[in-house]
Protein backbone atom coordinates (compact mmCIF):
# COMPACT_ATOMS: atom_id res chain seq x y z
CA UNK A 1 0.00 0.00 0.00
CA UNK A 2 1.35 3.41 -0.96
CA UNK A 3 0.53 6.97 0.07
CA UNK A 4 -1.77 9.14 -2.01
CA UNK A 5 0.98 11.56 -3.06
CA UNK A 6 3.15 8.72 -4.36
CA UNK A 7 0.21 7.15 -6.21
CA UNK A 8 -0.58 10.46 -7.89
CA UNK A 9 3.09 10.94 -8.78
CA UNK A 10 3.12 7.55 -10.49
CA UNK A 11 0.01 8.42 -12.47
CA UNK A 12 1.26 11.81 -13.63
CA UNK A 13 4.51 10.24 -14.81
CA UNK A 14 2.46 8.10 -17.17
CA UNK A 15 0.00 10.76 -18.31
CA UNK A 16 0.51 11.17 -22.06
CA UNK A 17 -0.07 14.63 -23.53
CA UNK A 18 -2.92 14.62 -26.02
CA UNK A 19 -2.48 16.06 -29.49
CA UNK A 20 -3.94 19.32 -30.77
CA UNK A 21 -6.85 19.69 -33.17
CA UNK A 22 -8.26 22.78 -34.88
CA UNK A 23 -11.63 23.89 -33.55
CA UNK A 24 -14.03 26.57 -34.70
CA UNK A 25 -14.37 29.24 -32.04
CA UNK A 26 -18.12 28.76 -31.85
CA UNK A 27 -17.56 25.14 -30.77
CA UNK A 28 -14.61 25.75 -28.41
CA UNK A 29 -16.46 26.49 -25.17
CA UNK A 30 -15.17 24.26 -22.37
CA UNK A 31 -12.26 22.90 -24.37
CA UNK A 32 -8.61 23.43 -23.41
CA UNK A 33 -6.23 25.44 -25.57
CA UNK A 34 -3.33 23.43 -26.96
CA UNK A 35 -1.35 26.48 -28.09
CA UNK A 36 -1.12 30.13 -27.12
CA UNK A 37 -3.51 32.42 -28.97
CA UNK A 38 -1.70 35.41 -30.50
CA UNK A 39 -3.61 38.54 -31.50
CA UNK A 40 -3.67 39.12 -35.26
CA UNK A 41 -4.53 42.80 -34.85
CA UNK A 42 -4.66 45.79 -32.53
CA UNK A 43 -7.75 46.08 -30.35
CA UNK A 44 -9.24 48.62 -30.74
CA UNK A 45 -8.13 48.62 -34.35
CA UNK A 46 -8.35 52.44 -34.62
CA UNK A 47 -8.52 55.48 -32.33
CA UNK A 48 -12.14 56.16 -31.47
CA UNK A 49 -14.34 58.18 -29.16
CA UNK A 50 -15.32 56.89 -25.74
CA UNK A 51 -18.49 59.02 -25.65
CA UNK A 52 -20.81 61.31 -27.55
CA UNK A 53 -19.31 64.78 -27.87
CA UNK A 54 -16.86 66.73 -30.01
CA UNK A 55 -13.46 65.67 -31.29
CA UNK A 56 -10.76 68.35 -31.10
CA UNK A 57 -7.06 68.82 -31.67
CA UNK A 58 -5.46 69.44 -28.29
CA UNK A 59 -1.65 69.30 -28.33
CA UNK A 60 -1.98 70.98 -24.93
CA UNK A 61 -4.94 71.77 -22.71
CA UNK A 62 -7.74 73.85 -24.22
CA UNK A 63 -9.07 76.65 -22.04
CA UNK A 64 -12.60 76.81 -20.69
CA UNK A 65 -14.62 79.34 -22.71
CA UNK A 66 -12.70 78.77 -25.92
CA UNK A 67 -14.87 78.57 -29.03
CA UNK A 68 -14.49 76.08 -31.89
CA UNK A 69 -16.13 75.81 -35.31
CA UNK A 70 -17.59 72.35 -36.07
CA UNK A 71 -16.68 70.94 -39.49
CA UNK A 72 -18.96 67.89 -39.64
CA UNK A 73 -20.37 64.84 -37.89
CA UNK A 74 -18.81 61.38 -37.43
CA UNK A 75 -20.85 58.33 -36.34
CA UNK A 76 -19.71 54.77 -35.57
CA UNK A 77 -19.13 52.95 -38.83
CA UNK A 78 -18.54 56.10 -40.92
CA UNK A 79 -15.54 56.21 -43.25
CA UNK A 80 -12.40 57.86 -41.96
CA UNK A 81 -12.48 61.62 -42.46
CA UNK A 82 -9.74 64.24 -42.53
CA UNK A 83 -10.12 67.27 -40.29
CA UNK A 84 -9.31 70.73 -41.52
CA UNK A 85 -8.31 71.73 -38.00
CA UNK A 86 -11.88 72.27 -36.80
CA UNK A 87 -13.94 70.30 -34.28
CA UNK A 88 -16.14 67.38 -35.34
CA UNK A 89 -19.34 66.23 -33.72
CA UNK A 90 -18.63 62.58 -32.82
CA UNK A 91 -20.56 59.62 -31.47
CA UNK A 92 -19.43 56.83 -29.12
CA UNK A 93 -17.32 54.29 -31.01
CA UNK A 94 -16.75 56.54 -34.02
CA UNK A 95 -13.25 56.82 -35.48
CA UNK A 96 -11.51 60.12 -34.82
CA UNK A 97 -11.05 62.18 -37.96
CA UNK A 98 -7.40 62.54 -38.95
CA UNK A 99 -5.70 65.35 -37.06
CA UNK A 100 -7.98 65.19 -33.99
CA UNK A 101 -6.85 63.61 -30.72
CA UNK A 102 -9.20 64.41 -27.85
CA UNK A 103 -12.95 64.36 -27.14
CA UNK A 104 -15.05 66.65 -24.96
CA UNK A 105 -18.41 65.28 -23.76
CA UNK A 106 -21.39 66.99 -25.34
CA UNK A 107 -22.76 67.96 -21.92
CA UNK A 108 -19.55 69.91 -21.18
CA UNK A 109 -20.11 72.21 -24.17
CA UNK A 110 -22.46 75.03 -25.08
CA UNK A 111 -23.96 75.02 -28.57
CA UNK A 112 -23.58 78.54 -29.99
CA UNK A 113 -24.70 78.09 -33.57
CA UNK A 114 -26.52 75.55 -35.75
CA UNK A 115 -26.56 75.02 -39.48
CA UNK A 116 -29.77 75.04 -41.52
CA UNK A 117 -30.01 71.25 -41.24
CA UNK A 118 -29.81 71.44 -37.41
CA UNK A 119 -26.27 70.16 -37.13
CA UNK A 120 -23.89 72.02 -34.79
CA UNK A 121 -21.77 74.77 -36.36
CA UNK A 122 -19.95 76.31 -33.35
CA UNK A 123 -19.44 75.30 -29.69
CA UNK A 124 -17.93 76.76 -26.54
CA UNK A 125 -16.09 74.64 -23.94
CA UNK A 126 -17.51 74.83 -20.42
CA UNK A 127 -14.39 73.30 -18.86
CA UNK A 128 -10.72 73.06 -19.70
CA UNK A 129 -10.02 69.99 -21.88
CA UNK A 130 -6.87 67.94 -21.41
CA UNK A 131 -5.01 66.27 -24.29
CA UNK A 132 -6.09 62.70 -25.19
CA UNK A 133 -9.23 62.88 -23.05
CA UNK A 134 -12.00 60.34 -23.72
CA UNK A 135 -10.20 58.57 -26.55
CA UNK A 136 -9.75 54.82 -26.85
CA UNK A 137 -6.47 54.36 -28.67
CA UNK A 138 -5.64 51.60 -31.14
CA UNK A 139 -4.00 48.67 -29.36
CA UNK A 140 -4.79 50.00 -25.89
CA UNK A 141 -6.73 46.82 -25.06
CA UNK A 142 -4.67 44.30 -27.04
CA UNK A 143 -1.53 44.94 -29.10
CA UNK A 144 -1.04 43.07 -32.36
CA UNK A 145 1.22 40.06 -31.75
CA UNK A 146 0.46 39.84 -28.03
CA UNK A 147 -0.42 36.48 -26.42
CA UNK A 148 -4.01 36.91 -25.33
CA UNK A 149 -4.78 33.45 -23.90
CA UNK A 150 -2.21 30.87 -22.83
CA UNK A 151 -2.13 27.18 -23.71
CA UNK A 152 -3.71 25.07 -20.99
CA UNK A 153 -6.57 27.53 -20.46
CA UNK A 154 -10.08 26.09 -20.36
CA UNK A 155 -12.05 28.25 -22.80
CA UNK A 156 -14.85 30.28 -21.21
CA UNK A 157 -17.48 32.58 -22.70
CA UNK A 158 -15.27 35.59 -21.92
CA UNK A 159 -12.53 34.10 -24.12
CA UNK A 160 -15.03 33.66 -26.95
CA UNK A 161 -15.89 37.37 -26.69
CA UNK A 162 -12.20 38.23 -27.03
CA UNK A 163 -11.63 35.85 -29.95
CA UNK A 164 -14.68 37.25 -31.76
CA UNK A 165 -13.49 40.85 -31.25
CA UNK A 166 -10.12 39.90 -32.73
CA UNK A 167 -11.65 38.17 -35.75
CA UNK A 168 -10.25 34.77 -34.73
CA UNK A 169 -12.28 32.05 -36.42
CA UNK A 170 -10.55 28.94 -35.07
CA UNK A 171 -8.13 27.91 -32.31
CA UNK A 172 -6.04 24.83 -31.57
CA UNK A 173 -7.46 22.83 -28.68
CA UNK A 174 -6.49 19.58 -26.99
CA UNK A 175 -8.54 16.77 -28.44
CA UNK A 176 -11.04 15.19 -26.10
CA UNK A 177 -9.72 12.25 -24.06
CA UNK A 178 -11.34 8.97 -25.13
CA UNK A 179 -12.68 6.86 -22.28
CA UNK A 180 -14.17 3.40 -21.88
CA UNK A 181 -16.10 2.47 -18.74
CA UNK A 182 -16.47 -1.14 -17.58
CA UNK A 183 -18.69 -1.92 -14.59
CA UNK A 184 -18.41 -5.40 -13.13
CA UNK A 185 -21.05 -7.33 -11.18
CA UNK A 186 -23.78 -9.80 -12.10
CA UNK A 187 -25.98 -8.05 -9.51
CA UNK A 188 -26.16 -4.85 -11.59
CA UNK A 189 -29.42 -4.05 -13.37
CA UNK A 190 -28.59 -1.47 -16.04
CA UNK A 191 -32.18 -0.81 -17.10
CA UNK A 192 -33.84 1.56 -14.62
CA UNK A 193 -37.24 0.81 -16.13
CA UNK A 194 -36.81 -2.90 -15.41
CA UNK A 195 -37.87 -4.44 -12.08
CA UNK A 196 -35.11 -5.73 -9.82
CA UNK A 197 -34.61 -9.44 -9.50
CA UNK A 198 -33.51 -11.19 -6.32
CA UNK A 199 -30.19 -9.79 -5.16
CA UNK A 200 -30.03 -7.16 -7.89
CA UNK A 201 -29.32 -3.44 -7.58
CA UNK A 202 -29.65 -0.67 -10.12
CA UNK A 203 -26.33 0.30 -11.68
CA UNK A 204 -25.29 3.82 -10.61
CA UNK A 205 -21.53 3.94 -11.11
CA UNK A 206 -21.70 3.78 -14.88
CA UNK A 207 -24.22 6.63 -15.30
CA UNK A 208 -22.27 8.74 -12.80
CA UNK A 209 -18.93 8.25 -14.54
CA UNK A 210 -20.41 8.82 -18.01
CA UNK A 211 -22.02 12.09 -16.89
CA UNK A 212 -18.92 13.27 -15.02
CA UNK A 213 -16.64 12.59 -17.99
CA UNK A 214 -19.04 14.34 -20.37
CA UNK A 215 -19.07 17.44 -18.15
CA UNK A 216 -15.25 17.42 -18.30
CA UNK A 217 -15.24 17.40 -22.12
CA UNK A 218 -14.11 13.77 -22.32
CA UNK A 219 -15.62 11.38 -24.89
CA UNK A 220 -17.08 8.21 -23.42
CA UNK A 221 -16.88 5.70 -26.27
CA UNK A 222 -18.43 2.84 -24.35
CA UNK A 223 -20.02 2.15 -20.99
CA UNK A 224 -20.79 -1.51 -20.46
CA UNK A 225 -21.53 -3.89 -17.63
CA UNK A 226 -19.99 -7.35 -17.43
CA UNK A 227 -20.48 -10.27 -15.09
CA UNK A 228 -18.14 -11.56 -12.39
CA UNK A 229 -15.73 -13.49 -14.59
CA UNK A 230 -12.28 -12.55 -15.69
CA UNK A 231 -12.85 -13.49 -19.33
CA UNK A 232 -15.79 -11.14 -19.86
CA UNK A 233 -13.68 -8.36 -18.31
CA UNK A 234 -10.74 -9.18 -20.59
CA UNK A 235 -13.06 -9.16 -23.60
CA UNK A 236 -14.38 -5.72 -22.60
CA UNK A 237 -10.86 -4.35 -22.19
CA UNK A 238 -9.91 -5.67 -25.63
CA UNK A 239 -12.97 -4.00 -27.17
CA UNK A 240 -11.94 -0.73 -25.53
CA UNK A 241 -8.40 -1.03 -26.87
CA UNK A 242 -9.70 -1.54 -30.40
CA UNK A 243 -11.54 1.79 -30.02
CA UNK A 244 -8.17 3.43 -29.26
CA UNK A 245 -9.19 4.87 -25.94
CA UNK A 246 -6.83 6.80 -23.70
CA UNK A 247 -8.34 5.67 -20.40
CA UNK A 248 -10.15 2.54 -19.27
CA UNK A 249 -12.05 2.96 -16.01
CA UNK A 250 -13.55 -0.08 -14.33
CA UNK A 251 -15.55 -0.43 -11.15
CA UNK A 252 -15.65 -3.39 -8.79
CA UNK A 253 -13.78 -6.72 -8.50
CA UNK A 254 -10.54 -5.10 -7.38
CA UNK A 255 -10.27 -6.02 -3.69
CA UNK A 256 -9.30 -9.36 -2.09
CA UNK A 257 -12.45 -11.49 -2.46
CA UNK A 258 -12.90 -14.65 -4.51
CA UNK A 259 -14.66 -12.69 -7.26
CA UNK A 260 -12.12 -9.85 -7.34
CA UNK A 261 -10.57 -10.92 -10.62
CA UNK A 262 -9.46 -7.58 -12.10
CA UNK A 263 -5.80 -7.65 -10.93
CA UNK A 264 -5.30 -11.14 -12.36
CA UNK A 265 -7.09 -10.27 -15.60
CA UNK A 266 -4.93 -7.18 -16.12
CA UNK A 267 -1.80 -9.24 -15.50
CA UNK A 268 -2.99 -11.75 -18.12
CA UNK A 269 -3.38 -8.85 -20.57
CA UNK A 270 0.22 -7.80 -19.95
CA UNK A 271 -0.59 -4.61 -18.06
CA UNK A 272 2.13 -3.06 -15.92
CA UNK A 273 0.88 -2.42 -12.40
CA UNK A 274 1.52 1.10 -11.13
CA UNK A 275 -0.05 0.54 -7.73
CA UNK A 276 -2.72 -1.50 -5.99
CA UNK A 277 -4.05 -0.23 -2.65
CA UNK A 278 -3.60 3.35 -1.58
CA UNK A 279 -3.66 4.69 1.99
CA UNK A 280 -6.95 6.55 1.55
CA UNK A 281 -10.53 6.37 2.76
CA UNK A 282 -12.74 5.63 0.94
CA UNK A 283 -11.25 3.66 -1.94
CA UNK A 284 -8.24 1.89 -0.44
CA UNK A 285 -8.19 -1.06 -2.95
CA UNK A 286 -7.74 1.37 -5.87
CA UNK A 287 -5.58 0.02 -8.70
CA UNK A 288 -3.87 1.69 -11.63
CA UNK A 289 -1.98 0.06 -14.50
CA UNK A 290 -0.43 0.91 -17.83
CA UNK A 291 -1.57 -1.21 -20.77
CA UNK A 292 0.66 -0.11 -23.64
CA UNK A 293 -0.29 3.58 -24.02
CA UNK A 294 -3.62 3.21 -22.20
CA UNK A 295 -4.01 4.04 -18.51
CA UNK A 296 -6.32 1.69 -16.61
CA UNK A 297 -8.06 2.79 -13.43
CA UNK A 298 -9.68 -0.07 -11.55
CA UNK A 299 -11.87 1.48 -8.86
CA UNK A 300 -13.64 -0.31 -6.04
CA UNK A 301 -17.36 -0.68 -6.73
CA UNK A 302 -18.57 1.25 -3.69
CA UNK A 303 -20.14 4.51 -4.94
CA UNK A 304 -18.00 6.92 -2.91
CA UNK A 305 -14.82 5.02 -3.77
CA UNK A 306 -15.74 5.63 -7.42
CA UNK A 307 -16.37 9.33 -6.75
CA UNK A 308 -13.02 9.70 -4.95
CA UNK A 309 -11.20 7.82 -7.70
CA UNK A 310 -12.60 10.13 -10.35
CA UNK A 311 -12.06 13.37 -8.42
CA UNK A 312 -8.64 12.80 -6.90
CA UNK A 313 -6.91 10.35 -9.25
CA UNK A 314 -8.46 10.58 -12.71
CA UNK A 315 -9.17 14.33 -12.76
CA UNK A 316 -5.50 15.30 -12.12
CA UNK A 317 -4.43 12.91 -14.88
CA UNK A 318 -6.88 14.47 -17.33
CA UNK A 319 -5.47 17.91 -16.49
CA UNK A 320 -1.93 16.68 -17.17
CA UNK A 321 -3.01 15.08 -20.46
CA UNK A 322 -4.45 18.45 -21.52
CA UNK A 323 -1.39 20.42 -20.48
CA UNK A 324 -3.20 22.17 -17.63
CA UNK A 325 -1.47 23.18 -14.42
CA UNK A 326 -2.36 21.43 -11.18
CA UNK A 327 -5.42 22.74 -9.39
CA UNK A 328 -4.82 25.46 -6.80
CA UNK A 329 -5.18 24.41 -3.17
CA UNK A 330 -8.03 25.96 -1.21
CA UNK A 331 -8.40 26.10 2.56
CA UNK A 332 -11.35 26.62 4.86
CA UNK A 333 -12.05 26.80 8.57
CA UNK A 334 -13.46 23.53 9.84
CA UNK A 335 -16.80 23.85 11.63
CA UNK A 336 -17.14 20.12 12.37
CA UNK A 337 -14.63 18.45 14.76
CA UNK A 338 -13.14 15.22 13.38
CA UNK A 339 -11.01 12.34 14.60
CA UNK A 340 -9.66 10.66 11.45
CA UNK A 341 -7.81 7.37 11.50
CA UNK A 342 -4.07 7.99 11.42
CA UNK A 343 -2.10 6.92 8.37
CA UNK A 344 -4.92 7.40 5.85
CA UNK A 345 -5.83 10.38 3.70
CA UNK A 346 -9.53 11.04 4.19
CA UNK A 347 -11.89 12.47 1.58
CA UNK A 348 -15.04 13.67 3.30
CA UNK A 349 -18.24 15.00 1.74
CA UNK A 350 -18.97 18.50 2.99
CA UNK A 351 -20.58 21.84 2.32
CA UNK A 352 -18.56 25.03 2.06
CA UNK A 353 -19.91 28.49 2.80
CA UNK A 354 -18.40 31.96 2.90
CA UNK A 355 -18.86 34.31 5.85
CA UNK A 356 -19.19 38.09 5.74
CA UNK A 357 -15.40 38.52 5.98
CA UNK A 358 -14.82 36.34 2.91
CA UNK A 359 -13.48 33.36 4.89
CA UNK A 360 -14.54 29.87 3.82
CA UNK A 361 -16.13 27.48 6.32
CA UNK A 362 -16.41 23.70 5.84
CA UNK A 363 -19.12 21.59 7.43
CA UNK A 364 -18.54 17.83 7.10
CA UNK A 365 -21.78 15.93 6.57
CA UNK A 366 -22.88 13.09 8.79
CA UNK A 367 -23.07 9.53 7.48
CA UNK A 368 -19.79 9.31 5.61
CA UNK A 369 -20.07 5.57 4.93
CA UNK A 370 -18.90 4.94 1.35
CA UNK A 371 -22.09 3.16 0.26
CA UNK A 372 -24.25 6.23 0.97
CA UNK A 373 -25.12 8.23 -2.17
CA UNK A 374 -27.60 10.76 -0.80
CA UNK A 375 -25.01 12.73 1.23
CA UNK A 376 -22.95 13.00 -1.97
CA UNK A 377 -25.95 14.54 -3.75
CA UNK A 378 -26.37 16.95 -0.82
CA UNK A 379 -22.70 17.93 -0.61
CA UNK A 380 -20.98 20.78 -2.40
CA UNK A 381 -17.33 20.04 -1.72
CA UNK A 382 -14.75 17.64 -0.30
CA UNK A 383 -12.75 18.12 2.87
CA UNK A 384 -9.33 16.48 2.52
CA UNK A 385 -7.47 15.43 5.65
CA UNK A 386 -3.85 14.30 5.17
CA UNK A 387 -2.45 11.14 6.67
CA UNK A 388 -0.96 12.96 9.68
CA UNK A 389 -3.92 15.27 10.36
CA UNK A 390 -4.51 14.01 13.88
CA UNK A 391 -7.53 15.35 15.75
CA UNK A 392 -9.12 18.16 13.74
CA UNK A 393 -10.86 20.51 16.14
CA UNK A 394 -13.38 23.19 15.26
CA UNK A 395 -11.54 26.13 13.74
CA UNK A 396 -8.79 23.99 12.19
CA UNK A 397 -7.54 24.99 8.76
CA UNK A 398 -8.34 22.19 6.29
CA UNK A 399 -7.97 21.59 2.57
CA UNK A 400 -11.18 21.76 0.55
CA UNK A 401 -11.87 20.87 -3.08
CA UNK A 402 -14.85 21.26 -5.39
CA UNK A 403 -17.20 18.28 -5.46
CA UNK A 404 -16.75 17.57 -9.17
CA UNK A 405 -13.82 18.16 -11.53
CA UNK A 406 -13.71 21.46 -13.42
CA UNK A 407 -16.25 23.11 -11.11
CA UNK A 408 -15.63 26.15 -8.93
CA UNK A 409 -15.52 25.54 -5.21
CA UNK A 410 -18.35 28.00 -4.64
CA UNK A 411 -20.57 28.00 -7.70
CA UNK A 412 -21.44 31.52 -8.79
CA UNK A 413 -19.11 33.15 -6.25
CA UNK A 414 -16.00 35.17 -7.03
CA UNK A 415 -13.22 33.20 -5.32
CA UNK A 416 -10.30 35.47 -6.16
CA UNK A 417 -8.10 35.76 -3.10
CA UNK A 418 -10.54 33.88 -0.89
CA UNK A 419 -9.54 31.01 1.34
CA UNK A 420 -6.17 30.27 -0.19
Amino acid sequence: MIAYDEALHQLLRHARRLEAVSCRVGEALGKVLARDVVSPMDLPSFDHSAMDGYALHAPQSLAAGSEHPVQGSQAAGDAWRVSAGMAWEIMTGARLPAGLDTVVPVERTELLERRSDGSPARIRLLDAVMPAANVRYAGSDVAKGAVVVRAGTRIAASHLMLFAALGIASVDVVRAPRVAIICTGKELQVGPAQPLGDGEIYASNGPYLAAAFASSEARVLSCETVDDTGQTFIDAVQRARRMRVDLIVSTGAVSMGRYDFVPEALAELGARMLFHKVAIRPGKPQLAAALDDVLVFALPGTPMAVAVGLRFFIAPVLRAMRGQAAEPTWHAMLDTPLQPKSGLRHFLRATVTQDETGRLHAQVLAQQQPFRIQPFAQAGAWVVLPEDAGEAVTGSRVIVASLHPDEPLLTGTDQSGVGS
